[in-house]
């Protein structure tokens, strides 16, 4: 076995192994995205949606993909973070900061993700996502998040750990 051999390729993933370790490739992007949107009023804007991987509807910061779409294959991070947030919550943000970038899931795939904190969304869209997405837009005041949260659990729908670790800086910033 080669130090790098493709196993199989879908149309946006791409299995391989290196280095005798299996693991996932993201296919024609050059980053992911990932926004922490928060309102004039010190509420945090989260998105719902169905995800196939784990059948179930997940609570989610909005994200996306940087660099997929024909002819922006160069977009820059900023850009796509306020694409997307408009995109999927309908919110445009007054201040948009790069907060940090990491990787997702070492041991399995090849994913960045990285982070901006979003000030000052205001609602000016309908949001909802594209035509591939059916997201519900959710906005929840600081004081009431983590009880919201552990409703949606009640409820039988899955809290991505992603959004769990932002709410935890952001509601217990370090001093």
């Amino acid at each position: 076995m080669s130090e790098r051999e493709t196993v199989w390729e879908g149309k946006h993933l791409r299995v391989v192994v290196k280095q005798g370790w299996q693991c996932v490739e993201r296919k024609g992007i050059t980053g992911i995205v990932c926004i922490v949107p928060v309102t004039v009023d010190d509420e945090l804007v989260l998105i719902e949606q169905y995800r196939a991987p784990v059948d179930a509807r997940v609570i989610e910061m909005p994200a996306g993909l940087v660099g997929d779409e024909p002819g922006k294959e160069d977009e820059p991070f900023e850009e796509a973070a306020g694409r997307e947030l408009l995109e999927e919550t309908g919110y445009e943000a007054l201040t948009m900061e790069r907060l940090f970038d990491g990787v997702v899931s070492a041991g399995l795939s090849d994913e960045r993700l990285t982070f901006f904190l979003a000030k000052g969304c205001k609602k000016v869209g309908p949001g909802g996502g594209d035509s591939s997405e059916d997201i519900t837009v959710h906005v929840v005041p600081r004081k009431n998040v983590l009880g919201w949260i552990e409703e949606q659990r009640r409820a039988g729908k899955t809290v991505d750990v992603k959004a769990m670790a932002i709410l935890a800086f952001w509601l217990n910033p370090p001093a």
